[in-house]
């Protein structure tokens, strides 16, 4: 252990380390950053209620878990090696670090490479919390028709080969981005581009739902309560992401609360908006995705920019991410909760203003940091800077992700795509046995509405019963019939109307 003794006044930390030289850590900024990794952790399960309620309950329960494995995989990995190969004081060709610090060997009491002001082991677990809450962002992706226990796998060496080397190339000091002079205050593109573009891998890879283009999947969100809370959870902790990024409680710190609260305000503002002018109504759901995209936008602008600015953010943010939900539909690819639109292109929106709003006031308003701004300060070449970043961290995840994809696609056991048959009764039933909700109105979902020609037979779902046995309901047209192949095999069919096209 290190040796610990406190100044007269007792506000200074003193580590003495056998090197005899005393490091001075500030108690006020430890504390900063420790309450903001606890804010940062309540945004993982806030994605996981985001994301379930804007599925069908039957899936509801699923993202809400993968959520919490997330947290559990990635603080294992990152104890393994990940804060090593992203912060190790060696980096190899800039791109990634070493093992040095494998099994957290030696991160204690030593300044992190993070900032002096805080030691290692508070830098640590404080960018765990960056690590863990961007696999979710990502796998989000696998909303409706992913397996859950391969996603074990995939989250433990995607956070390695892809969230890694970004992080590492964009926030340690010897990293090529953070050399050349690029600027990202809080993770642009090692958080948001790097998982909305995995997320676009991901969606590619899988393919379509069942039932894409056609009714059966223009439903909407199942409980748009979870949505607000999701975001009442993802806003609240949003002030520890960007705050705590200056690792710091100094005026900088203050300055990134306050432009994150404007952004994602003046972003949910202008979604709703955009959405009103469509169906004339006020939309929860609208301003809640508004307010996350403009939360994405400022978070690598949160130190470099003032309050002015973050306005713009906010409406430049919500108007682009929201017409990026048609890209979906323009390239035919299923990314069914506008994951690339959000945190991809709203990432890519964020670190393109960056480069036009950053001041070097701003950023020195902790006394310490300098930069040379970006257009406002007549440093224009910042936006080539910033242009490149986004382009690096695009291209790296798409690419390596889809690379682990297909690797999984051909090893036994690991493929991501859900059976037919887990789709139709619903990835909490299938996969986990588990539900967000009793059975009440799932029927509905299901197809099970009085049929023309009288009741089908349908599989038990809960408790034994059939649905028509327990409310007096009957099977509907899209209802499910098992044939029974052998004792180990079950064939599932849809029976629709001769009328009905089968999608």
């Amino acid at each position: 252990m290190v040796n610990v003794t406190y100044t007269d006044s007792g506000d200074t930390l003193v580590w003495d380390p056998a090197t005899q030289t005393n490091n001075l850590y500030n108690e006020g900024d430890i504390a900063w950053t420790l309450a903001s990794t606890a804010l940062v952790w309540i945004m993982i399960p806030g994605v996981g209620f985001f994301y379930s309620g804007l599925l069908r309950r039957k899936n509801a329960l699923s993202m809400i878990y993968l959520s919490m494995m997330c947290v559990a995989v990635v603080s294992f990995q990152w104890f393994f090696w990940g804060y090593s190969l992203a912060f190790s004081e060696k980096v190899h060709g800039h791109f990634i670090g070493n093992l040095d610090h494998f099994g957290l060997k030696g991160v204690l009491g030593q300044p992190s490479v993070g900032s002096s002001r805080v030691p290692a082991l508070v830098f640590c677990v404080f960018q765990l919390m960056f690590a863990a809450i961007t696999p979710i962002l990502a796998v989000g992706a696998v909303a409706e028709r992913g397996r859950l226990g391969p996603l074990l796998f995939f989250v433990f060496v995607w956070t390695t080969i892809v969230y890694d080397p970004i992080a590492c190339w964009t926030w340690n000091p010897s990293g090529w981005v953070n050399r050349r002079g690029g600027l990202d205050f809080a993770g642009g593109t090692p958080v948001h581009i790097s998982s909305g573009t995995a997320a676009l891998a991901i969606s590619i890879y899988l393919g379509k739902r069942r039932g894409y283009g056609t009714e059966r999947l223009a439903y909407k969100p199942h409980n748009t309560t979870y949505v607000v809370i999701g975001t009442v959870f993802l806003w609240f902790g949003w002030f520890g992401f960007n705050g705590g990024s200056e690792l710091s409680a100094n005026l900088r710190a203050a300055m990134a609360c306050v432009v994150t609260n404007l952004a994602a305000s003046t972003a949910g503002l202008t979604w709703m908006f955009w959405d009103w002018r469509l169906e004339k109504k006020w939309s929860a759901v609208g301003f809640c995705s508004g307010a996350i995209v403009g939360l994405v936008a400022i978070t690598p602008a949160s130190g470099f920019v003032g309050a002015p600015a973050s306005v713009l953010f906010g409406v430049v943010a919500g108007t682009v991410c929201n017409f990026a939900t048609q890209l979906k539909f323009i390239f035919g690819y299923d990314d069914a909760l506008d994951i690339f639109a959000s945190h991809g292109v709203g990432g890519l929106v964020g670190n393109l203003l960056t480069g036009l709003f950053a001041q070097a006031s701003v950023a020195g308003a902790n006394g310490t940091t300098f930069i040379l701004g970006g257009w406002l300060d007549q440093h224009y070449i910042q936006l080539a800077y910033q242009l490149m970043d986004s382009v690096s961290g695009l291209a790296w995840s798409f690419v390596v992700t889809t690379i682990i994809l297909w690797t999984m696609h051909f090893i036994p056991g690991l493929r991501l795509r859900a059976s037919e048959e887990a789709e139709i009764i619903g990835i909490d039933d299938a996969e986990m046995g588990e539900y967000a909700y009793d059975y009440v109105a799932l029927d509905s979902e299901l197809g099970l509405h009085q049929h023309p020609h009288g009741p089908h037979e349908i599989p038990n779902l809960l408790d034994g019963t059939q649905p028509h046995e327990r409310r007096g309901g009957h099977a509907g047209p899209e209802d499910i019939t098992i044939h029974a192949k052998d004792d180990s095999a079950t064939e599932i069919e849809q029976e629709k109307p001769a009328s009905v096209a089968v999608a």
